[in-house]
């Protein structure tokens, strides 16, 4: 038995579990005192930011390409965002650690940078508390973040796209809520769009790095749809030992997969138009140089075992031309 990805039947169900969740943190958010004095002065605040937008220049070329091109204010505190949630990760990711302490340590940075004025030998999260305060980005945003990282310690296999959606929520669709805090935003219409851009957003990386993540042990695919398609975990495991045995499964498999996330992103982009309008540029171009990788994946016959999926620098600028057009020519969604 195969699967099939229709246009307009994305499931219903993890839609309405994951837009409640998204509402959640809004409805329990106490705006920031906008004119509230910082303990940090300017110059700690310059260095610590100067450290994120180093960090995110290191790890990601293309949100450091995208953020670039934010108004200077904006730019800084989704510097800030991205190291925020890089810090986060690493944390999980410390292969010299045992679970129980990655989760003590995980706790520790929760707590760190929830903080109104954290400790300012931190960069990080001296940056993030002040991006966080001066865009009014609602706390249970990061929370939810952290809480989606650490189900990496916890779950390392999801039974069904619905588990996997919901994962993708905690860490990508949060992400996305809290960049449109700092761009601006239509208003609660546009919390659909941003679930599912961050789920889109999030296949795109577990596609790319099935590989990578075997190797630590985790297997982010519904394992009913590899059933269907014939596929076992024996099956992935010889694929990452020998790529060359790819097969008819395989690449059946992945471009059910493949189609279905250029259907989220298809549901998501539309909402970009529903951004302040300096800020649409940005996300787009973030969002459709992610989804580039997936030509990749397929122009390489879905192997991602032996390579990982990417987009050049060249072939990054060469599409923002006519990114910028369409984020320029975006229409309100009906």
């Amino acid at each position: 038995m195969t699967l099939q990805a229709h246009p307009n039947q994305l499931p219903a169900q993890w839609e309405t579990t994951l837009l409640a969740w998204a509402q959640h943190p809004l409805e329990n958010h106490s705006p920031h005192n906008a004119h509230a004095k910082h303990h940090s002065d300017a110059a700690a605040l310059e260095v610590a930011y100067a450290h994120c937008a180093a960090m995110t220049r290191e790890h990601s070329k293309t949100f450091f390409i995208a953020s670039g091109l934010l108004p200077p204010d904006q730019r800084r505190a989704a510097r800030a965002l991205y190291a925020f949630c890089r810090v986060t990760d690493n944390i999980v990711d410390d292969s010299d650690k045992a679970s129980v302490d990655k989760r003590a340590d995980l706790e520790q940075w929760r707590e760190l940078t929830l903080a109104p004025h954290p400790q300012t030998d931190d960069l990080v999260a001296l940056a993030w508390a002040d991006a966080r305060h001066r865009h009014n980005i609602p706390t249970g945003y990061a929370e939810q973040l952290i809480d989606g990282v650490a189900q990496d310690l916890e779950q390392t296999r999801y039974a069904t796209f619905d588990e996997l959606a919901a994962y993708s929520y905690g860490v990508a669709s949060t992400v996305g809520l809290m960049a449109m805090h700092i761009i601006g935003y239509a208003g609660e219409a546009a919390l659909p769009y941003a679930v599912k851009l961050g789920v889109a957003l999030q296949l795109t990386n577990i596609l790319r790095d099935v590989g990578d993540d075997w190797r630590l042990g985790r297997l982010y695919l519904p394992q009913d749809e590899l059933a269907a398609y014939g596929l076992s975990e024996a099956d992935i495991r010889t694929l990452s030992d020998d790529p060359a045995a790819i097969d008819a499964r395989w690449r059946e498999f992945m471009d059910f997969q493949i189609t279905r996330n250029r259907q989220l992103y298809d549901a998501g982009l539309p909402g970009i138009a529903l951004l302040n309008a300096e800020g649409r540029f940005a996300i787009a171009a973030a969002a459709e140089l992610y989804r580039a990788i997936l030509g990749d994946i397929e122009a390489h016959g879905y192997d991602v075992f032996s390579r990982r999926a990417h987009i050049g620098t060249v072939g990054k600028l060469r599409r923002l031309p006519m990114i910028w057009w369409g984020s320029r020519t975006a229409t309100l969604p009906a």
